[in-house]
């Protein structure tokens, strides 16, 4: 079983070095309180960050999301933006890394004086984590592509929790991730309470039909980065491009099926619910030539939006 976020260890990640609040520390040591919001109710909102040649991809982007997380949750991260983005790059230097790094940011609301989710008997700043490590997807992950198994699991709407906040808490993508799994897939597909195709657990779904590229409205997944970026270049490469409510009946029929995630970008789908996708390709190649292109174009724009330090 594989999973878009499969990576080949590196042993230098056994040394890096991670900033908690500002402190820089080696792995063993960079640790939270048992009294911090983030452990105990998953209070908090997070960022995961593509480092590649000396710069952070779509860094404001990100920073814009989590900003806008963190002002829906009321919580403040106590740094400015431009204070937060030195804290990265810092990291970055004190590790000397500038390629081939997965960047997790985390922040949640901080110390609580006892185990309660009312955020008023908080009684410190906000906790800022950064985890850099050299990550890099598994060849075979794209060369293969993965399993998709669409899940009971549903992803809710903004009345229960707000799919567009990119929170800690991720239970219900847990308890999808889980399912997928006790099926032998490697991901889960999860549907809208009407039961359209919403989204995956820990990534954007997208699908091919009669060479347009469809992608759900949005309404039940998270605003995801490498999914707006994926949409804008297929509308400026001259695809057709709808995002709509589509069923499971329209899914197995596609030509091309692919997920979009910071970490791995656009990963192959070759098998959604035991229906192959597309035609079994001659060289063992999963992607089809929708999915292909697309990744070439995508990985040109993140390259060329790479914010480095001191800019």
């Amino acid at each position: 079983m594989t999973s878009t976020h499969d990576y080949e260890d590196d042993p230098r990640n056994a040394s890096i070095l991670i900033s908690v609040n500002g402190e820089l520390l080696p792995r063993e040591k960079a640790v939270v309180s048992v009294f911090d919001s983030g452990f105990i109710l998953g209070d908090g909102v997070w960022e995961g960050l593509r480092v590649m040649n000396g710069g952070v991809a779509f860094l404001p982007a990100h920073l814009d999301r989590l900003y806008e997380g963190a002002k829906a949750i009321d919580m403040d991260v106590g740094l400015t933006r431009e204070d937060l983005t030195k804290r990265i790059f810092d990291c970055l230097a004190a590790n000397g890394m500038s390629d081939g790094v997965h960047i997790r940011l985390m922040v949640t609301r901080g110390i609580k004086r006892t185990p309660y989710q009312d955020p008023r008997v908080t009684i410190g700043p906000a906790t800022v984590v950064i985890i850099p490590e050299y990550k890099e997807t598994r060849p075979e992950v794209r060369a293969r592509g993965i399993t998709l198994f669409t899940v009971h699991v549903r992803r809710t709407g903004p009345a229960e929790q707000d799919q567009k906040l990119n929170s800690h808490s991720k239970l219900n993508c847990i308890l999808a991730c889980i399912q997928a799994a006790k099926a032998g897939a490697d991901e889960a597909l999860m549907l809208d309470p009407d039961g359209f195709v919403a989204t995956c657990n820990s990534t954007h779904f997208f699908i091919v039909r009669k060479g347009e590229v469809w992608t759900s409205t949005g309404d039940y997944c998270l605003g995801g980065i490498t999914r707006s970026n994926v949409l804008q270049v297929a509308r400026e490469a001259g695809y057709t491009v709808r995002e709509k409510r589509f069923s499971l009946t329209d899914v197995y029929s596609a030509e091309e099926a692919f997920v979009t995630g910071t970490f791995a970008g656009l990963v192959p789908i070759r098998e959604i619910d035991g229906r192959t996708i597309g035609e079994m390709p001659a060289d063992g190649e999963y992607s089809g030539p929708v999915t292909r292109d697309l990744s070439k174009r995508y990985k040109a724009l993140a390259a060329s939006s790479l914010t480095r330090p001191g800019a």
